[in-house]
C-alpha cells in the first residue's frame, strides 16, 4: 500500500484539543477499563491518534472515497472479473433484520427463513448448470476450486483408484486452477492452446492416461472464446475414467444459454460475487457453491439443507463426505444477494443478462480492433483480448494503456493476462453498461491510440490526474508497505509542534 500526501495531512491537519466526540465513560462502563483488560495487554502509551474535528474527519474520508474506483463510480472493463453493477435491492435485502441478525447456531425452527432461500438457491443454481446437488459452503472460486479437488480426490480414493495424481489445466486458464490443485498435491500438466485459442485436441491426447484425475476447464475460455469441441473434450476425458471439472468464473455469459452439466462436466463451481452480481471488491467476501453430477453427491461437503414436509432441516452428510471446508452454511449474506438477483430476473431474464454481455463485448472488439490488435480474431463471448505487442518499439506496454486510461475516469481492464497472450487488454463491459458508455471508452481507447502515434510520452507518463502517478511496482510487490506506520510514523514523532497524543 503507497501513502499520499492527503493521508499524511490527516496528522498535519491534527491540533490540540479538536475532538470530534465526547464519550461519558461512566455510562459505557461500570468499572474502569484497567480492571477489564489484563495488565500484559494494556497500552504502555497512548494511542496515536490525530486530534481533529468532526467535519475535518468526514471531509478527510469523504476526499479519500472520491478517488476510489469502484463499479458504483466508474465504468469497470475488468476482464475476466465480471465487475456487472451490484443492484441496490439486493442490498437492502441483505440488510434486513430477519436476515441480518441470524446467528448460526441457531434452532432451525427458528431460521426457517434463512434456510429456505438457502435451499432455494442450491435448487435454481441445479437448473441453470445442469448439476444435481450443490453445496454452498465454499467462499470464493478457489475455495471452490480446492473443494473439487477435494472431491476428485475422495471420488478416486473411494473406488481404490490411487494412481490418479495428474490434473490437467489449459495453458489459458486462471492462475487459481493449477494453484488450487497444486495445494491439493496434484501434479499440473499444462495443456497448450491450439492456433485459435482452444484446447488442442492432439495435446489432450497426447497427456490423458489412467494416472489423469481431471482436467479443469473454463467455457468460454479466458480468451473469451466458446469451446466449440467441448462435446468431444469430455468423451475422451471419461473414456480414460477421469472427471472434469468446470471452473465457473464465466458462467455469465451462459446463462439460459447452455449449461456446464449438460456439456458433459462432473463437478462445477459458480462464483456468485460474479455471474449473480453480488459484490467482491477488496478481496471478499466471495461465495463459490459446488454442483456435482448425482454420483459425486455422497462426497459433497456437510450439513446440507433438506426440505421436510416443508419444513427446512440440516442434515449431516454420509460417510463419504469431505466434511466441512467452512463453518456453518457459507456467506450467507452473499448468497441471500444472489437469490434476490436470480428471483428477480427470472430464468428469461438471466438470458437476457447473458445476451447483453455477449453483444456488448462484441461491440466493442469490433470498435477497438481499428486502434488495437485483437488476439483471436473470432466473434467472441462476454469478453475478449485485445494485445499491444506491436506497440513495443515505441515502448508501450499493456500496463501503459491501462493507467492513461484512469485520466478518462475508467478503471483499466485486466493487463497481461491471459499469459498467452503477450501484451494482453482483457476487456469485459457485461451486460450492465449503456451503449453511450461504451461509445465513451471506445473514443477514450482511439484517443490513446493517436496519443501513442503522436506523444508516446504522454501514455508513458499516465495517469496525470491521480494523487499517486507511477509507484515503483517491483518494490511495490517486494517490499509493501502494509501500514502507515511504515512509512509516517517517525517523521510523526520527530514533527516539532504536532500533537501526537
Amino acid at each position: 500500500m503507497l501513502i499520499s500526501t492527503d493521508d499524511r495531512l490527516s496528522f498535519e491537519k491534527s491540533s490540540p484539543g479538536r475532538r470530534g466526540a465526547v464519550l461519558p465513560k461512566k455510562r459505557l462502563l461500570s468499572q474502569p477499563a484497567a480492571d477489564l483488560i489484563p495488565e500484559n495487554l494494556q497500552r504502555k502509551r497512548p494511542c496515536l491518534f490525530p486530534e481533529l474535528t468532526e467535519p475535518e474527519v468526514v471531509r478527510h474520508f469523504v476526499s479519500l472515497s472520491r478517488k476510489n474506483f469502484s463499479i458504483d463510480t466508474h465504468f469497470y472493463p475488468l476482464g475476466s472479473c465480471t465487475m456487472k453493477y451490484n443492484p441496490k435491492i439486493n442490498e437492502w435485502a441483505a440488510r434486513l433484520p430477519d436476515f441480518a441478525n441470524v446467528h448460526p447456531l441457531q434452532s432451525p425452527e427458528t431460521m426457517q427463513g434463512t434456510l429456505e432461500f438457502f435451499y432455494e438457491v442450491e435448487q435454481m443454481l441445479k437448473q441453470i448448470s445442469g448439476m444435481d446437488r450443490f453445496t454452498l459452503q465454499p467462499a470464493a472460486g478457489a475455495h471452490g476450486e480446492l473443494t473439487g479437488m477435494m472431491l476428485v480426490h475422495a471420488y478416486h480414493k473411494s473406488r481404490g483408484d490411487h494412481k490418479r495424481r495428474k490434473v490437467l489445466v489449459p495453458d489459458s486458464s486462471h492462475g487459481t486452477n493449477p494453484a488450487s490443485a497444486a495445494l491439493f498435491n496434484y501434479h499440473v500438466i499444462e495443456l497448450k492452446s491450439s492456433g485459435r485459442g482452444r484446447v488442442d485436441l492432439d495435446d489432450l491426447d497426447r497427456h490423458l492416461n489412467d494416472e489423469t484425475a481431471c482436467l479443469m476447464l473454463t467455457n468460454p475460455n479466458t480468451l473469451g472464446l466458446f469451446e466449440e469441441d467441448i462435446l468431444e473434450i469430455t468423451e475422451r476425458v471419461h473414456k480414460k475414467g477421469a472427471l472434469l471439472y468446470y471452473d465457473g468464473a464465466n458462467l455469465n455469459a451462459l446463462l439460459g444459454i447452455a449449461r456446464p452439466g449438460d456439456m458433459g462436466f462432473d463437478i462445477v463451481h459458480i462464483n456468485l460475487h460474479k455471474t449473480f452480481s453480488t459484490p467482491h471488491g477488496g478481496g471478499g467476501p466471495g461465495s463459490g457453491p459446488v454442483g456435482v453430477k448425482e454420483f459425486l453427491a455422497p462426497f459433497l461437503p456437510a450439513p446440507s439443507i433438506e426440505n421436510k414436509s416443508g419444513r427446512y432441516v440440516i442434515t449431516e452428510g454420509s460417510g463419504k463426505s469431505i466434511g466441512r471446508v467452512k463453518s456453518f452454511f457459507g456467506n450467507s449474506g452473499m448468497i441471500l444477494r444472489a437469490y434476490v438477483y436470480i428471483k428477480t430476473l427470472g430464468l428469461n431474464g438471466l438470458k437476457q443478462a447473458s445476451e447483453g454481455a455477449i453483444i456488448n463485448a462484441n461491440y466493442l472488439k469490433e470498435k477497438l480492433k481499428k486502434y488495437f490488435c485483437i488476439a483471436v480474431e473470432e466473434p467472441c463471448m462476454h469478453e475478449f483480448v485485445l494485445t499491444t505487442r506491436n506497440l513495443k518499439s515505441k515502448g508501450i506496454h499493456a500496463g501503459d494503456v491501462g493507467k492513461r486510461l484512469l485520466d478518462f475516469g475508467i478503471h483499466a481492464p485486466t493487463v497481461h493476462f491471459p499469459l498467452v497472450v503477450e501484451e494482453a487488454l482483457m476487456i469485459e463491459p457485461t451486460e450492465s453498461e449503456s451503449k453511450e458508455t461504451l461509445d465513451r471508452f471506445i473514443s477514450a481507447m482511439e484517443q490513446i491510440a493517436a496519443e501513442i502515434d503522436s506523444d508516446p510520452d504522454k501514455v508513458l507518463r499516465a495517469p496525470h490526474t491521480m494523487p499517486i502517478k507511477r509507484p515503483d511496482e517491483v518494490q511495490a510487490a517486494r517490499k509493501p508497505i502494509l501500514s502507515y506506520r511504515d512509512q509516517i510514523r517517525e517523521s510523526i514523532l520527530k514533527s516539532e509542534g504536532t500533537p501526537l497524543a
